[in-house]
């Protein structure tokens, strides 16, 4: 009896374990995959980024417009695409979110509303992050990143330019690195700038400093940090010593095959950006979305789209990184608006992953084993 003790416990431990949620530690490693169990959350598409308060209330803020949610600026007029901040709510543990009041969350200095002040068009690919006391906020405006702080995550301070220059500028105003360099694409022709920093952001706190991400560059892209004392001006961040973290695919592929598993390898050639961050054990991991650019010449629009994901090497953030082999996940590279732009979350162990369901739909994936 006492030679059979050992091996009755650990059968009886072992249903314990099979029922411990995956993590991204298993995603990366083949033992978990992304099972969708919400296709639809009631976030129209596009990008959100979702929070978990302490009561346990679910907060999605994601930018919307007067076509895409019938949303007014805060002195009355209807908000043009792509659309200003809202705040979505959910009072089922995040199944599904409302808004409750289809105005912009941020005011604007004084009425009417204008965009060069205001940002009242374009408060794009929102991130946000609770440090406990305080807030946190990046977002695009025509691509160059906004940063703001909050003490409740509803009234915001003043906005602070990430960088200056940024966005997109000609070289010949201010010289740019190879890795801000923006490279020729085979579907577009005629580009007026040259150089890019900025574009969909991401964001993270760690202790005292805030962690900014930003595209760097185009075809190649590439995902680039910064970093500061976060109770600092938001507006003096360095860049990271390691730049890039990662790059994009070196090359666009095969011109005549623009969807579909065949065109993987080339998804995130032309940008990488909307970084998210989660911190398993000693590594980070980050879902960021691949950007292969226009299907055919002068489309004048961005038609190929997927999710990525990558892991640093080491236990820290600003050092080197890996893409996953796998990629892209979830869904094929194609007209998948928004599918980039995931919010990741770990409630009770479990991981979940908010993103573009449907062509019309964002809803929630959860990890699951294989």
């Amino acid at each position: 009896m006492m030679r059979l003790l050992p091996l009755l416990l650990l059968v009886i431990a072992l249903p314990a374990l099979a029922q411990s949620p995956p993590t991204l530690d298993d995603f990366w490693e083949g033992r978990a995959e992304w099972v969708m169990d919400i296709a639809d959350a009631g976030l129209p598409v596009g990008e959100s980024d979702t929070v978990i308060l302490p009561s346990g209330e679910y907060w999605s803020y994601l930018h919307a417009s007067q076509r895409s949610a019938g949303v007014i600026d805060q002195c009355g007029e209807p908000v043009a695409f792509p659309g200003c901040l809202t705040l979505w709510k959910s009072q089922d543990a995040g199944q599904s979110f409302a808004l409750n009041a289809p105005v912009c969350l941020l005011p604007c200095q004084q009425c009417p509303c204008d965009d060069a002040r205001d940002h009242i068009t374009a408060q794009q690919y929102p991130r946000v992050v609770n440090a406990g006391d305080q807030w946190y906020m990046a977002y695009e405006w025509h691509a160059q990143v906004m940063l703001r702080r909050s003490v409740d995550g509803i009234t915001w301070s003043d906005w602070n330019y990430l960088l200056t220059p940024g966005g997109t500028w000609p070289s010949s105003y201010s010289p740019c690195s190879p890795v801000e360099k923006i490279g020729p694409h085979p579907n577009i022709r005629g580009e007026v700038y040259d150089c890019l920093v900025g574009a969909p952001p991401g964001i993270y706190i760690e202790g005292d400093t805030l962690y900014v991400f930003v595209a760097a560059g185009s075809a190649p892209g590439h995902m680039r940090c910064y970093k500061g004392n976060r109770y600092g001006d938001l507006g003096n961040l360095r860049r990271c010593d390691t730049d890039p973290l990662f790059e994009g695919a070196r090359e666009y592929g095969p011109t005549d095959i623009t969807a579909g598993e065949s065109i993987a390898p080339y998804f995130d050639f032309r940008y990488v950006s909307s970084a998210e961050l989660l911190k398993v054990g000693d590594r980070y991991y980050m879902a960021y979305e691949g950007i292969r650019g226009p299907d055919v010449l002068e489309r004048g629009m961005d038609t190929q789209f997927a999710l990525g994901f990558a892991r640093s090497l080491v236990s820290a953030i600003d050092g080197p990184w890996e893409k996953y082999p796998a990629n892209p996940v979830v869904q094929p590279v194609g007209f998948q608006v928004g599918i980039g732009h995931a919010d990741l979350l770990v409630v009770d162990g479990v991981t979940l992953m908010y993103t573009q369901t449907g062509p019309e739909t964002r809803g929630r994936y959860r990890l699951e084993w294989k």
